[in-house]
C-alpha cells in the first residue's frame, strides 16, 4: 500500500486519514496541518521521508500562470512562496528523497479541462456569459479558455491588488497588466495613500459588489477564498455560478447560504472525500512511479480522460439549475405607443408634437424597455432576457433606407452581447425591413432569429383552434379538410410557409401576392411536395373572399388596407399575423359574424415577469416565443432569417415549444381575449347570416324561374 502525506500550512483542525483505491492501486492518505508554521512543515517533511511514497504540500499560494515572458521570473520565485513569508518555504522538500508537489501542474491542466468539458457536456454553458474574476492573474488559464467562448470578462486585479478603482475588461488588458505596461498601473505609485483613504476603500467595495451583481459567473481563487467573499451576500452571489478549486464542504455551505445556484469545482472529486490538488498529484506521481520532472501535462490529461476525472458540479440547493439569456428587439407600432410612455406622454398632447416625436425617436439609440424573468421549462432550464427597443415606427422605417434600420439593429445586438444575451430575436417590423434579418445576422456578434418560424406555426395553431371552436367546418381525422383557405401575402417569409402547411391540410388553397411570377414559382414548389391540392393564384383577394372559410394575412403593408372585410363569407376565420394589423378594429366591427384573431400568441411556462407589451400576463407574441424557446433549448444559432423559411423548422420549433410547455394562449382579437361565449355569438351570427344568404339566393332563383317560363307553359 502506497502512502501519501499531505503537509498543509493550513489548520490542523482539518486533518484526516483514510485508505482508498486510485489508479488500480491501494493508498493510505494522511493530512497534517501546521497552522501556518513553516518550520514545522519542514521538520515534518524530514520526519516522514522514506515513509512516504510522495508528499503533497497544501495551502500554498500558487504562482501566477500567465503566458507573459516577463512573468517567468515571478513564477519561478513564487513556486514555494507562501503569503506572509519571505522565501522560508522556497527549499521545502529539496533534501527529501520522496517527491514533493504542490499540485500546481494538475491544477493548471484541470483548469482548462474543466472549462472545456463543461462547455461541451452542458452545451454552450459559457457562451457569451458575463464572467467576473476576483483575480485574473491567479486564474489566468481559466480566463484564457473562457475567452474563447465569451468576451464579457471583467478582472478585479487593479482594485484588489493596487487599490485602483478600475477593472480590466479583456484578455488584452490582462496581458498588458501582467507585463506592467497597462495604463491603469500609472495610478499605482499613490496606492499607499489610496488604500488608507476610507472613501476610496468604500468606493472600491461598492464597485466590486456592483460588478459581481452584473455577472452571471464569478471565478474565485482557492487561496483567500473567504476573504475575497466576506462582504458578499445574496445580492452579489444569489443565482450565480461560482468557479473555484477544491470546494470543501464549508465552502459549499458558505455559498449555499448566499444563494449560489451552481458551484463548479475544477478539482475532480474521485475519492469519497474532497482533497486538494496536491494530494491528487502526489497520488498520480506515486502510482506512475516515474521521476517527478518527467511527469508531463499530457500524462495528467490522459489520466483525467481515461479515469473520467471530470470536474465537480455542485448544486447547493439540491436541484440542478441553469439559466440561459436572450434579447429581443421591439419598437413602437404607431404614435399611440408614445402616449403610453410617461417620459413623452405629456409632449404628445402639444399641437404637432406627435409627428415630431415620431421622427426624432427614429434616430434614438436602442434602450432596454424591460427585463423578462421567471421563464422556467419543465426540463428545469430557465431563461431571462431583455426587451430592447429601437425608436422607429413602421412609418419611419419605411421612410428611410434599410441600412438606417440595420444600423440600429446592430447597435441593439452589441447592447445584447454586453448584457450577456446568447441569442437575439427581431420583432414586429424589424424582421420585415430589407432582407428580413439576413444582413443583421451576418454582421451581428450574436446569433439572430426573426421568430418567423414560430409565427407561422402559431398562426396556424391559432387558426386550427379557432376553426375547431367555431364548428362550422367538418374535420375528419386523416382526411383533407373540404374547405377553402386563402393566404394574403403568400410569397412572404411567413406566408409561404403557411401556404405549404395549409396545402397539407386543405383541399383548396388560394395564394394572393403582388408578384405573379413569385406566386407561380411557389405553386410549382408546393405541388412537388403536395400534388393532391388545388392551388389558385391571384394578385387581389376580393374576387374570392365570399368563398373562403379560413384566411391568413401575413403582409408587411404597414397599416395599408389589405382586404375588404365586408365581402368575407360569414363564419370565416381570419388570422391576422401582420404587425401593424392588416385589419383594423373599425373594420372588424363591421362584421360581427366573422372571427378575426390576432395570429397565435404563446403562453410562457413558469411565472414570467415583464413590462406590459399589450398582451395578457404570461403571454407573448410567437416571434418572441421562438427566441425564448431557442434560449431554453440552448440552441444559440441563427435559426430563422430571410424570406424563405424552411417548413421543417416550423415543425421543429413547434415540437421544441411543446417540450418546454409552450401553450397556445387564449385566442385574442382587436378587443381582447375571445371567451367561449364570444365565439359562440360569432358562430350564431354567422349561421343566421348564412341562412339569410341562402334564403336570398333561393328567392332569386325562384324569381328567375318565374320570369323565365318553360316552353310547355308558354
Amino acid at each position: 500500500m502506497k502512502q501519501i502525506i499531505s503537509i498543509s500550512l493550513g489548520s490542523s483542525s482539518d486533518d484526516y486519514e483514510f485508505e482508498c483505491e486510485f489508479l488500480d492501486q491501494q493508498f493510505r492518505v494522511k493530512r497534517i496541518g501546521t497552522d501556518g508554521d513553516v518550520d514545522k512543515a519542514s521538520n515534518l517533511l524530514q520526519e516522514w521521508d522514506y515513509k512516504a511514497d510522495a508528499f503533497g504540500l497544501g495551502s500554498v499560494k500558487f504562482p501566477y500562470t500567465t503566458d507573459s515572458k516577463s512573468m517567468l521570473k515571478k513564477v519561478t520565485d513564487q513556486v514555494y512562496k507562501v503569503e506572509g513569508y519571505i522565501d522560508k518555504v522556497k527549499r521545502l522538500g529539496s533534501k527529501n528523497t520522496s517527491p514533493v508537489t504542490t499540485g500546481n501542474r494538475l491544477r493548471n491542466v484541470a483548469f482548462e479541462w474543466a472549462i472545456r468539458h463543461i462547455q461541451f457536456k452542458l452545451g454552450q454553458y459559457f457562451t457569451n456569459s458575463r464572467v467576473f474574476f476576483v483575480s485574473g492573474m491567479y486564474n489566468y488559464r481559466i480566463a484564457r479558455v473562457l475567452s474563447e467562448f465569451t468576451e464579457n470578462l471583467t478582472f478585479a486585479d487593479p482594485v484588489l491588488e493596487n487599490g485602483v478603482p478600475k477593472f480590466l475588461g479583456s484578455m488584452k488588458d490582462l496581458d498588458l497588466y501582467s507585463t506592467g505596461v497597462h495604463a491603469v498601473l500609472k495610478w499605482v505609485p499613490s496606492k499607499r495613500f489610496a488604500s488608507s483613504a476610507m472613501v476610496l476603500r468604500d468606493w472600491n467595495q461598492y464597485i466590486l459588489r456592483k460588478a459581481m451583481q452584473r455577472a452571471s459567473i464569478i471565478v474565485v481563487p482557492y487561496y483567500n477564498f473567504f476573504q475575497y467573499l466576506e462582504n458578499c451576500g445574496v445580492e452579489e452571489l444569489g443565482g450565480k455560478t461560482v468557479i473555484t478549486t477544491t470546494a470543501y464542504d464549508d465552502r459549499i455551505a458558505f455559498l449555499k447560504d448566499r444563494g449560489v445556484d451552481v458551484v463548479i469545482d475544477t478539482t475532480p472529486k474521485i475519492l469519497e472525500r474532497v482533497v486538494g490538488v496536491n494530494v491528487l498529484e502526489a497520488m498520480i506521481i506515486a502510482a506512475l512511479n516515474k521521476p517527478q520532472d518527467e511527469l508531463t501535462d499530457d500524462d495528467i490529461l490522459e489520466i483525467i480522460s481515461n479515469y473520467k476525472m471530470d470536474p465537480r458540479i455542485v448544486y447547493p440547493s439540491g436541484e440542478p439549475r441553469r439559466v440561459n439569456r436572450f434579447a429581443f428587439v421591439i419598437h413602437p407600432l404607431s404614435q399611440e405607443d408614445f402616449k403610453k410612455e410617461k417620459s413623452v406622454a405629456m409632449l404628445t398632447k402639444l399641437p404637432g408634437a406627435a409627428n415630431l416625436i415620431e421622427r426624432v425617436m427614429a434616430y434614438s439609440p436602442p434602450f432596454i424597455y424591460s427585463t423578462i424573468t421567471g421563464v422556467k421549462s419543465p426540463t428545469g432550464v430557465e431563461t431571462e432576457g431583455w426587451l430592447i427597443s429601437v425608436g422607429g415606427t413602421p412609418k419611419q422605417m419605411l421612410a428611410h433606407s434599410p441600412e438606417f434600420t440595420y444600423k440600429r439593429l446592430l447597435q441593439a445586438a452589441k447592447m445584447a452581447k454586453r448584457l450577456g444575451a446568447q441569442i437575439m430575436g427581431l420583432g414586429a417590423f424589424t424582421k420585415v425591413v430589407g432582407d428580413a434579418g439576413l444582413t443583421v445576422s451576418k454582421k451581428a456578434d450574436i446569433p439572430i432569429t426573426t421568430g418567423n418560424s414560430y409565427s407561422a406555426s402559431g398562426a396556424l395553431w391559432a387558426a386550427a383552434d379557432a376553426v375547431r371552436r367555431m364548428g362550422l367546418i367538418e374535420v375528419q381525422r386523416g382526411q383533407k379538410i373540404k374547405a377553402k383557405t386563402m393566404v394574403v401575402g403568400a410569397t412572404g417569409a411567413i406566408g409561404s410557409v403557411c401556404c405549404r402547411l395549409l396545402a397539407l391540410a386543405f383541399e383548396e388553397v388560394y395564394m394572393v401576392g403582388r408578384n405573379m411570377a413569385k406566386l407561380l414559382a411557389l405553386k410549382e414548389s408546393i405541388l412537388q411536395e403536395t400534388p393532391d391540392v388545388q392551388i389558385n393564384l391571384s394578385t387581389r383577394p376580393e374576387p374570392y373572399l365570399e368563398d373562403m372559410d379560413v384566411i391568413v394575412t401575413t403582409t408587411s403593408g404597414a397599416g395599408k388596407k389589405i382586404l375588404d372585410i365586408t365581402h368575407v363569407k360569414p363564419g370565416c376565420v381570419i388570422t391576422d399575423v401582420a404587425r401593424p394589423l392588416d385589419i383594423p378594429a373599425k373594420d372588424v366591427a363591421k362584421r360581427p359574424d366573422v372571427l378575426v384573431i390576432e395570429s397565435g400568441e404563446i403562453e410562457l411556462p413558469g411565472n414570467p415577469e415583464m413590462k406590459n407589451i399589450g398582451l395578457p400576463p404570461k403571454v407573448v407574441y410567437a416571434c418572441l416565443a421562438e427566441t425564448i424557446v431557442l434560449a431554453l433549448e440552448g440552441r444559440f444559432e441563427i435559426f430563422t432569417v430571410g424570406r424563405d423559411i424552411e417548413w421543417q423548422k416550423v415543425k421543429e420549433i413547434y415540437k421544441m415549444g411543446l417540450k418546454h410547455d409552450m401553450r397556445l394562449a387564449a385566442i385574442s382579437g382587436v378587443n381582447g381575449v375571445y371567451s367561449d361565449e364570444d365565439i359562440a355569438r360569432v358562430r350564431e351570427l354567422a349561421i343566421e347570416a348564412r341562412k339569410k344568404m341562402q334564403t336570398s339566393d333561393d328567392t332569386m332563383n325562384a324569381e328567375e324561374n318565374v320570369s323565365e317560363p318553360d316552353e310547355a307553359t308558354a
